[in-house]
């Protein structure tokens, strides 16, 4: 499994199931926190990234290796492990363990600790921001991706002609019922302005800027990855690590804001 699936391969994915410190990011995900909306056109079917990040929300910003761990095709890691793969296999081993002594709480506990440190599926997706008129990408989770896809392909083949509201709500506070909504804006004389209205007719027969899905991410290399480990406060000694491996280039992680990617 390669290190982005985009378009189709993308979409794949999401439909299935399933060192030198690393570049700075060239380019942004929109800003979308809980509560925000876009007016937006949907280009295509398949304007979407498929990647596997890692982080740990309001601690350390959401990243990419890079040097990836090799995937099967349901996504689960079978060789080639991260840092944060290892530790995550690390507390893994403790919940299997925990599970086979009958202790309940323990195998929860390590359950929630090696979530911390696994490789989320997340998805990149792509839009026309109908109030500037300019193509926008949104990172959302799987299960957020899923609810958004299902409705651009009920209304494929009107995608032409419906434009839709994109927002992000959560009723509960946890990430994980952060939810993302696609919704279809029937009337553009009441649901659109006159600038919106023109932003959505500049793009007729145009497709979405592929190449805006690259440069999103910070690929960070093995030593940032143990650097990171430890500022999100794992002892890094219990899998045979030290701050003194991996690369010596000392660039900033300047990664996406954690703040805007709830997991």
């Amino acid at each position: 499994m390669s290190q982005f699936q985009k378009g189709a391969a993308a979409l794949s994915a999401l439909q299935a199931g399933g060192g030198d410190g690393g570049n700075l990011n060239t380019a942004d995900f929109a800003k979308f926190s809980v509560g925000s909306s876009y007016k937006v056109r949907v280009l295509g079917t398949q304007d979407l990234m498929q990647y596997f990040g890692y982080g740990v929300f309001k601690k350390i910003s959401t990243f990419v290796a890079k040097n990836p761990s090799t995937r099967n095709e349901k996504g689960f890691v079978v060789s080639d492990h991260t840092p944060w793969d290892l530790a995550e296999k690390y507390h893994r081993d403790l919940q299997f363990a925990a599970k086979e002594a009958g202790n309940e709480k323990e195998e929860k506990a390590q359950s929630k600790e090696a979530g911390k440190y696994r490789g989320k599926e997340r998805f990149a997706m792509g839009f026309v921001d109908l109030a500037t008129g300019k193509e926008i990408v949104v990172d959302l989770t799987r299960n957020q991706a899923l609810d958004v896809y299902e409705t651009i392909t009920k209304y494929e083949k009107k995608l032409g002609k419906l434009a839709f509201e994109l927002t992000k709500t959560n009723t509960t506070g946890e990430a994980k019922d952060t939810k993302v909504t696609l919704s279809p804006l029937i009337d553009f004389e009441e649901d659109l302005t006159e600038q919106e209205r023109a932003n959505f007719a500049k793009f007729d027969g145009k497709e979405f800027n592929a190449k805006l899905f690259d440069g999103l991410l910070f690929e960070a290399d093995e030593k940032t990855q143990i650097e990171n480990l430890v500022a999100a406060g794992f002892d890094i000694s219990l899998i045979g690590l030290s701050l003194g491996a991996g690369s010596d280039n000392e660039k900033s992680n300047e990664g996406v804001d954690e703040e805007t990617l709830p997991f």
